[in-house]
């Protein structure tokens, strides 16, 4: 007779999927990516439960640890929400950095040029809607190339990250700029000029807490997006634009149209991250800082373990800006430099893999062999 035998592996698509796995997966994707994170550390000589336990003091536990958290977290959410409504409709925008550093020269130079004697009312909101504008603007331009010109807009957002980023260090180091010091020790070594003091955003004590204004805002700006998605004819034409945009063409949607406005609602919320460090922390166009920061690449990391919902990017975002806050506080020659980055990336990479396992599952494969085992 013949033998059967199995000779590999395939994925098959989910024909149901639990609602428990909604859940369940972005958490072991996270463990997952902290017990490899251990296994790295053990490797090169470091005992990761000790490490793992100064991160968590730092984060979360020590006094005003908490504070430094939501500071780091701020630009994380904003970057994190940018990510998550662009990737909804399958616009894959990597542009977040660039259009991070956009929204902080935008509401910076608004800041600087309105001066000491305006008023916080009208200083605050003005660079709020100066980053959301510039931000909105650098990110329209590879939504317009995607929707009219089928341009890639991963390659296209990409490179105008690096093309921002130059203009910000132009700006600063390379030039006489509105927004570079000339004055003092900015003559010799470039800086950027600080905003007047009714431009700085406030920020909220709970007893020993500290809430900056972004935060806040932040959490607002979440909430919007929810309601958005889920309650308004442009939230339902992005759900069927970015499941299916033939039937959307069918249903008479214009999803060029869509598109470019989904690509410039992402960008202004990259561009309002921008405005946050500017207003909430720096209080400088500060390129270098923005640059080792790195707000906008992981803002994809908050997207993807927050499966794309905003309301979930707000818990993310603390839980990732936990960790870049004490990779900030514990750098020092007992403490593993690259940890932070290798973390994140180690995050997103487990993330994609229990996204993967959550829409297929692995089936074995048979395989009838040509052998004949005969009767005795």
């Amino acid at each position: 007779m013949m033998r059967t035998t199995f000779s590999g592996f395939r994925l098959e698509p989910r024909s149901h999927l639990p609602r428990h796995i909604n859940w369940t997966v972005p958490i072991g994707s996270f463990f997952a990516a902290l017990l490899a994170g251990a296994l790295l550390l053990l490797v090169t000589g470091q005992n990761p439960i000790s490490v793992y336990q100064r991160i968590l003091e730092r984060a979360f536990l020590d006094t005003g640890s908490l504070s430094g958290t939501l500071i780091a977290a701020t630009p994380l959410l904003f970057t994190g929400l940018c990510a998550a409504v662009a990737f909804r409709v399958g616009f894959f925008n990597i542009g977040g950095e660039g259009q991070f550093y956009i929204g902080a020269i935008f509401s910076s130079g608004i800041a600087l040029a309105l001066g000491r004697d305006a008023q916080v009312w009208i200083a605050i909101p003005a660079m709020i809607i100066a980053g959301a504008l510039g931000g909105a603007l650098w990110a329209a331009i590879p939504g317009v190339l995607r929707a009219y010109l089928r341009t890639n807009e991963i390659i296209t957002s990409l490179m105008l990250n690096y093309i921002a980023g130059v203009i910000a260090v132009y700006l600063i180091f390379e030039s006489s700029s509105f927004w570079r010091d000339l004055e003092g020790t900015g003559k010799m070594f470039p800086k950027g000029k600080v905003i007047p003091e009714v431009a700085f955003w406030p920020e909220y004590g709970i007893g020993s807490l500290v809430v900056p204004f972004g935060f806040v805002f932040g959490i607002a700006t979440a909430a919007w997006i929810a309601v958005l998605q889920r309650r308004t004819r442009f939230g339902y034409e992005m759900r069927v634009v970015g499941g299916a945009p033939t039937t959307a063409r069918y249903a008479g949607m214009r999803p060029g149209r869509v598109i470019v406005a989904v690509a410039a609602v992402s960008g202004a919320l990259a561009g309002l991250g921008g405005a946050a460090s500017v207003g909430n922390f720096r209080h400088i166009l500060d390129p270098k800082g923005m640059q080792q920061s790195g707000f906008g690449y992981a803002g994809i990391v908050v997207a993807a373990l927050a499966r794309l919902n905003p309301v979930a990017v707000i818990f993310v975002s603390i839980i990732i800006g936990g960790i870049t806050n004490a990779g900030y506080a514990l750098q020092g020659p007992d403490f593993p430099s690259g940890l932070v980055g290798i973390l994140e990336g180690l995050i997103l990479f487990c993330t994609l893999g229990g996204e993967v396992l959550m829409r297929y599952r692995v089936v074995r494969t048979r395989g009838v062999s040509s052998n004949v085992v005969g009767a005795q």
